[in-house]
């Protein structure tokens, strides 16, 4: 439901006015009051009205350096109050929700004291250190979940901030809590207008000298609120009438013209989005120094036409003050007029006049699990006001299915805003205490992905590589010596890197060719994948592909979703090694930063489904160890002629231009690498990045030829993705069956040498000693470039009838180096 009649403010109007004369509500106090605040009717049957501010960047949208000053100047209030020594050892406490950005900013102004919110939001394995309620509220029940209970447990003073000070009992109720638990002599009490009657204003004094303690009040305005008898039932039935009015009126068409794309701003590592568990000094430093960069490349997605327009950035419920950070940073270095407010849990009456504070509200479903269950979610004051683009910021639990359902936020943005930005910031949650002694790396103690131009030729939003930089190591040996090891048992062929293949001009030009033939096929298969994981696996898929070979089409798949559903999917690549299994600590980092169930591997292609089968058994074991579970170990292919998966493009074996090369196609990095003396049990697996071949780098050139086809497969697309949705894809491990039947065929007794399909049989004459290739009779031109590597080693190509696959590549089962000729090109067999 919207509601959303046109709204601007009118100039010169109180913004009380419209409830005060229906109501006789009045503010009665200091000249800056009305300035500060409007009135509203709110759904709540203990309080008729709402004291709304224009400076706390809730209800509404207000320059960030407002809002943010506001909070800063109490603090600094607070810091000149207080002796030099309490200043040190304060500690700031804010309210949830509405004061959460507040109390933050208020301990930015403080400078040196660490802060913490409460919040309604349990969090699995935080145990509380206390909890209240506030009665008048919507939701009343608070928690405090420290990540450090030691935190208030000092002696210094402790700064309490609320947006206003209205009766003081939510403030009694939260000392006393406390002071039973945790004593001190001294509390700030901080709020932005304190609004007590003078009996209220009694009562706090009296309860100081109960406890024994100074209770000290900073705000930036007092007075009272005039409320006239029988207001609560009088307002009730007002907010009936016109909300039974709104609802017999038919709603105006939306026009759903917007565009929803997804920002990675790249939030650091470990870096809490708030102060739900905690916030220090040292997070307060590294935020400052990480906002400039962030705020750049949020600048950088805005459309062109926002730099002259205006722009909301829209915080997320208890999430007040990352975006209200991001907002002022980016209010610095843009030319649009940047405004800022947050979602909320209050339902609050809507009327579009200029003396009503609440013009238009938007409605939608909670979008992050609640304890409480599920329920309705406002945001006030953003349809009708003229916005060109709304950067929604939520953290990562709250980036659920019904944030992006027809009904859910994302959607009703859209409706009203030609342009909406999604920024997730991840959820912070506390390492368990046993987190250290965990096998492998915590993620607190994991690097940020690589990215190029730094590690790959690849563009840095494109791809984050989980890898260690091998790049000055020595890895190369001779594929004679590798074969000759790995078969003896004397080395695992993660253990080194083959010599780089350098393709022939003759093979070059079969590459441009091949590419130029199959880049339409390429570019349907991409399309029907992608539509079905988003279809299937989740509407806000984070791709992560494996290292290598599935990293192009990782890269393809995402620009796919921009293409066609305007998403910006993050998206990843990781190690995984037949016998070793996939990188437990890139699992670690993706399910600190990511939920799992959101996280699609990727591949190119399967072969027999050798690591299909690895990674679910890694999956596995990954979750018995650690404890974290959700990973979906299907994988997401191109091509999966072995029948080994649900999820893929197509089952044709046909040649994927990215197979014909090695790391010039694939942004330039290396297979990668598992070696004990260079990866640690705290590292990512490890690769090499081939600087110093950028000259014969093809992996832009794949990548744009493919993409540059979207438009015009769009329509098969569409129809080859609906028809696999509404197929049997249940895999039948035929190419398993069919390898297997090989292996025994020619005597070679281990699936591991027999290497089905074009982009296997590709790799095994570009990084192996090949016997010889087996070839389906009548195979055409995705066997060109197969033939003529073949022909340059001198290995034999057998065709064979009935064979499920286009070409085998069989590797000699029996290799030693002197079972090659004199050139150490072909085995003798």
């Amino acid at each position: 439901m919207d509601e959303r009649p046109p709204a601007r403010e009118g100039a010169g109007t109180w913004t009380g006015a419209w409830v005060a004369d229906r109501l006789g509500v009045g503010l009665v106090g200091d000249e800056k009051l009305t300035g500060l605040l409007g009135l509203a009717l709110r759904r709540n049957p203990k309080r008729a009205h709402l004291l709304v501010s224009h400076v706390l960047g809730k209800h509404v949208p207000q320059s960030p350096s407002v809002v943010h000053g506001h909070g800063f100047a109490l603090g600094r209030r607070v810091r000149d109050l207080l002796s030099a020594e309490e200043a040190r050892t304060a500690v700031v406490l804010g309210y949830a929700e509405t004061a959460t950005g507040l109390g933050h900013s208020v301990a930015d102004g403080l400078g040196t004291a660490p802060y913490l919110h409460s919040t309604r939001r349990p969090v699995d394995g935080v145990a509380p250190a206390g909890g209240f309620e506030e009665s008048h509220s919507h939701a009343t029940s608070h928690l405090l979940l420290p990540a450090d209970p030691a935190l208030l447990a000092g002696r210094g003073p402790l700064v309490l901030v609320d947006d206003e000070f209205s009766t003081g009992n939510t403030v009694l109720n939260t000392v006393r809590t406390l002071h039973e638990r945790y004593p001190r002599g001294r509390y700030v009490v901080v709020a932005l207008v304190d609004m007590r009657s003078p009996a209220d204003a009694g009562r706090l004094a009296r309860f100081a000298r109960e406890i024994g303690a100074r209770v000290d009040l900073v705000t930036a305005a007092s007075g009272t609120v005039r409320l006239p008898e029988g207001v609560l039932e009088k307002g009730q039935r007002l907010v009936a009438e016109h909300e039974a009015a709104a609802a017999a009126r038919p709603l105006p068409p939306a026009s759903a013209a917007g565009t929803v794309r997804r920002v990675d701003l790249r939030w650091p590592r470990g870096l809490p989005d708030g102060g739900r568990h905690g916030f220090t000094p040292a997070h307060r430093a590294r935020l400052e120094s990480a906002l400039p960069a962030m705020a750049a490349r949020l600048a950088e997605a805005l459309p062109a036409a926002a730099d002259h327009g205006r722009v909301l950035v829209l915080g997320f419920e208890e999430l007040m003050y990352a975006p209200l950070r991001l907002a002022h940073e980016l209010e610095q270095v843009v030319g649009a007029e940047v405004r800022y407010s947050t979602t909320t849990r209050s339902p609050v009456l809507a009327v579009d006049d200029p003396g009503y504070a609440i013009r238009t509200r938007l409605v939608f479903p909670a979008h992050d699990d609640p304890a409480d269950g599920p329920g309705e979610r406002y945001a006030y004051n953003v349809a009708g006001a003229g916005f060109d683009t709304v950067v929604a910021v939520v953290d990562s639990r709250a980036d659920t299915p019904a944030l992006h359902a027809p009904d859910g936020l994302l959607a009703r943005l859209a409706a009203h805003v030609p342009h909406v930005l999604l920024v997730v910031v991840p959820s912070h949650v506390p390492a368990a205490p046993s987190a250290p002694d965990l096998p492998g790396g915590s993620p607190a103690m994991l690097p940020e992905p690589l990215r190029g131009p730094a590690f790959s030729s690849y563009a840095p939003d494109e791809v984050g590589w989980l890898l260690r930089d091998l790049s000055d190591v020595t890895l190369e040996a001779p594929t004679e010596e590798r074969e000759e090891a790995i078969q003896s048992g004397g080395a695992h062929y993660a253990e080194s890197l083959p010599v780089e293949y350098q393709p022939s001009e003759e093979y070059q030009d079969l590459f441009h060719e091949a590419l130029a033939a199959s880049a339409d096929r390429m570019a349907q298969a991409v399309g029907a994948v992608t539509e079905i994981v988003l279809a299937e696996r989740s509407p806000r898929p984070v791709l992560v592909s494996l290292a290598r070979a599935g990293t192009p089409v990782g890269v393809l798949m995402r620009r796919w979703a921009r293409f066609r559903h305007g998403l910006d999917l993050p998206h990843y690549a990781v190690s995984i090694v037949r016998g070793r299994g996939i990188d437990a600590n890139a699992l670690r980092w993706l399910a600190a930063h990511h939920d799992p169930a959101d996280v699609v591997f990727v591949d190119g292609w399967t072969g027999k489904g050798a690591i299909t089968r690895e990674l679910a058994a890694a999956l596995d074991a990954f979750e018995v160890s650690d404890g974290i579970g959700g990973f979906d170990p299907e994988i997401a292919v191109l091509a999966d002629p072995g029948s080994c998966v649900r999820t893929y493009g197509t089952r044709d074996d046909f040649l994927i231009p990215s197979a014909c090369l090695n790391s010039t196609v694939s942004g330039l990095i290396s297979r990668t690498v598992l070696r004990a003396d260079l990866v640690g049990p705290h590292d990512f697996h490890g690769a090499k990045f081939y600087r110093e071949l950028a000259g014969a780098d093809l992996s832009p050139v794949f990548l744009d030829a493919v993409s540059a086809r979207f438009p015009e497969v769009l329509d098969a697309v569409t129809a080859q993705a609906g028809e696999l949705l509404a197929a049997d894809r249940t895999p039948t491990w035929e190419g398993w069956a069919a390898v297997e039947r090989i292996s025994e065929e020619y005597g070679i007794h281990d699936v591991n040498l027999v290497k089905p399909g074009v982009g296997e049989t590709t790799r095994v004459m570009l990084r192996r000693v090949p016997w010889k290739v087996l070839a389906r009779a009548g195979a055409g031109a995705d066997l060109t470039h197969v033939r003529l590597l073949a022909d340059q080693r001198g290995v034999p190509v057998e065709e064979v009838a009935d064979l499920p696959y286009t070409c085998v590549g069989l590797i000699h089962p029996r290799y030693t180096r002197g079972a090659t000729g004199a050139d150490g090109r072909a085995v003798a067999v």
